[in-house]
This record gives structure tokens, C-alpha cells and sequence, in this order.
């Protein structure tokens, strides 16, 4: 008796019809069965309440890199971003964002403040100790390297679109900046046929005590090449400090420099009196052109209208 106290019923009667009103008693349903269907009910309630849950939690993205941040703003996903790095200066609304720091020198702490759920980041954000500090707290990092081609930008800019949940809206970006790339190519190439190219030596200043030239492999070479010219210091790679001989010896056709450098000199004058480039052929032309940092070296989503610019600044009076 007692054992049959303390045992669970083998199965209840529950009703359980073999077809319509009528057909007959019903037939038992195991307790076990029950219990299963019970459990499994909860189950697939709890996963459809964490996924709802999941898709309610905004995503808060810090965006390290001024063309991610260009694009995620283009893709309209700006009111995602909770953070950017001090190079994302465009748009305007970007600069009012909570900053993380300089992209080369992070640090945890700062990104970790916001409470991102994703860091979307360029290959030179760092240092690597602070990214693999990030990744142990659970923090999703997306790395993005465009390798200074257009090819690179394209395919970054649908990347990032499928990302952050906007794949059609990256696929249309990409179409528009394809398109518009292709119209800056056959602008330069109509201006520049069967002219000798010009010679361009690109000067990167931050201030004039730290003045360096760009070599390949960067980004100031490749739009240099895109524009038909040839860099003056292609024979060299990355940048290199800039000395009075090296600068006479390039004998560049024309100086290009960043908005932000030139006003740091206090306009052509001010650069013409680094040694070494008033005696240039460019330096004695006074042929000093400038283009917006962000703009010509981003390698985002503007880099046909970059490329455009570059080529009417390059050969506006050749057209």
C-alpha cells in the first residue's frame, strides 16, 4: 500500500481522441509523455523570449577608424554608435560622439565604459594587448583592412552593412561608390592622355616639427598612382622623414599636403620655408595643393569624390 502511495500514476486519463465527437473513449496519456511536452513547451517559450529579448538589446557599436565611422553614418546606422576614435571627424555629428581615444593607442577601460556590445575597428587600432583584453571580457571585435583599394572599400562597405543588419543598404552604398569611382577614372584618364605624368611628392604634417613623406604602401601612394601621377618617393615604403637633399632630389612637379597641415604651416608661404622645398620644380611654381585628411587618405565611402578632387587639383589646368 505504501509503495503505491508514493508512486506516480503510470498514465491519467486524459482525453486524447482518435478522431471526431464520438469515436469512442479516450485514451490514456502517459505521464511521462506529458511531462515531456510540458518541458519542451517551456523550452521553446524561453528561446523565443531570449531571442525577442536579444532583438529588443540595441547594439551599441564603438567605431575606431573616421571611414568606418563615415560609413556606419552613410549606412544609417548612427544612432547605434556609442563611441568613436578621435580620427572620425566626418560627419559633423560624428565629432560629437563619446571619444575612446587615438586608434593606435586604446584603451580598455575607455571602450569598455560605454557598454558596447560590438568594436568595429580599422588593422592599425591597438595596441594588441588592449584588443585581446577586450575579446577576453566577450566584447565582439570586427576588424576591417581596405588595404588602400577601392576594391577593399567596396567590399568592407557590404561587410559591415550585413553587420549591423543593413545588407541592403550596404549593397546600395557599395553600387553608388563602384559607380562613382568608375566616373572619376575616366575624368582623369581623358585629362591625363598622352601627357607625361606628373611627378607628386605628398608631405604628411601633423605639426612642422614632424614632417614625413609617403613612400608605397600607403595610403597617400595609391591615390597619388589612382590619379595617373607618379609618386616621387615610390621608391621607397611607408613614411619617411623629409630632409632638404631627399626633397631637391625628388624634384616633384607639385606638393601635395592635408587641409590640416597646410593651416598648421599657415598656408603655402609657411611650407615653402621648409628647407629643401622652395627649391623644388613644384616649390618655385608654387604648386602647394592640399585635400582634407579624412577625405583623401580615409579609403571610405567618399573616395570617389577624393579621387575626383585630387584629379582637378592635379590637372585642372591641363584638361
Amino acid at each position: 500500500m505504501r509503495r503505491m502511495l508514493m508512486e506516480p500514476p503510470r498514465s491519467l486519463p486524459v482525453a486524447a481522441p482518435r478522431g471526431g465527437v464520438g469515436d469512442g473513449p479516450a485514451e490514456p496519456v502517459p505521464c511521462r509523455t506529458l511531462a515531456w511536452t510540458r518541458r519542451n513547451t517551456l523550452g521553446v517559450l524561453l528561446v523565443g523570449a531570449l531571442s525577442s529579448l536579444h532583438a529588443a538589446t540595441p547594439r551599441r557599436i564603438v567605431s575606431v577608424g573616421g571611414a568606418l565611422t563615415e560609413t556606419l553614418f552613410a549606412l544609417g546606422a548612427e544612432r547605434e554608435i556609442v563611441g568613436v576614435d578621435t580620427t572620425s571627424l566626418f560627419p559633423a555629428a560624428a565629432e560629437q560622439l563619446p571619444k575612446v581615444g587615438y586608434a593606435r593607442t586604446l584603451s580598455a577601460e575607455g571602450v569598455l565604459s560605454l557598454s558596447p556590445t560590438l568594436l568595429v575597428c580599422t588593422g592599425e587600432a591597438g595596441p594588441p594587448m588592449v584588443l585581446r583584453q577586450l575579446r577576453d571580457t566577450g566584447l565582439a571585435i570586427e576588424t576591417f583592412d581596405p588595404a588602400h583599394r577601392i576594391e577593399g572599400v567596396v567590399q568592407a562597405t557590404r561587410r559591415l552593412g550585413s553587420l549591423v543588419g543593413r545588407a541592403g543598404e550596404g549593397e546600395a552604398l557599395a553600387a553608388r561608390i563602384e559607380a562613382g569611382w568608375q566616373g572619376a577614372l575616366g575624368q582623369i584618364q581623358r585629362r591625363t592622355e598622352g601627357k607625361p605624368p606628373l611627378r607628386v611628392l605628398f608631405v604628411l604634417s601633423h605639426s612642422m616639427n614632424q614632417l614625413r613623406v609617403s613612400g608605397r604602401d600607403t595610403g597617400a601612394d595609391a591615390m597619388i598612382r589612382y590619379a595617373g601621377a607618379v609618386n616621387a618617393f615610390g621608391d621607397v615604403t611607408g613614411y619617411k622623414p623629409l630632409t632638404p637633399e631627399a626633397a631637391i632630389a625628388a624634384a616633384p612637379d607639385v606638393i601635395l599636403v592635408t587641409d590640416q597641415g597646410l593651416t598648421a604651416a599657415g598656408g603655402v608661404d609657411g611650407f615653402l620655408r621648409v628647407p629643401g622645398l622652395a627649391s623644388t620644380p613644384a616649390g618655385r611654381a608654387r604648386r602647394v595643393l592640399s585635400l582634407d585628411a579624412l577625405l583623401l587618405l580615409g579609403f571610405g565611402p567618399r573616395q570617389p569624390q577624393a579621387l575626383a578632387q585630387l584629379g582637378t587639383l592635379l590637372y585642372g589646368d591641363r584638361a
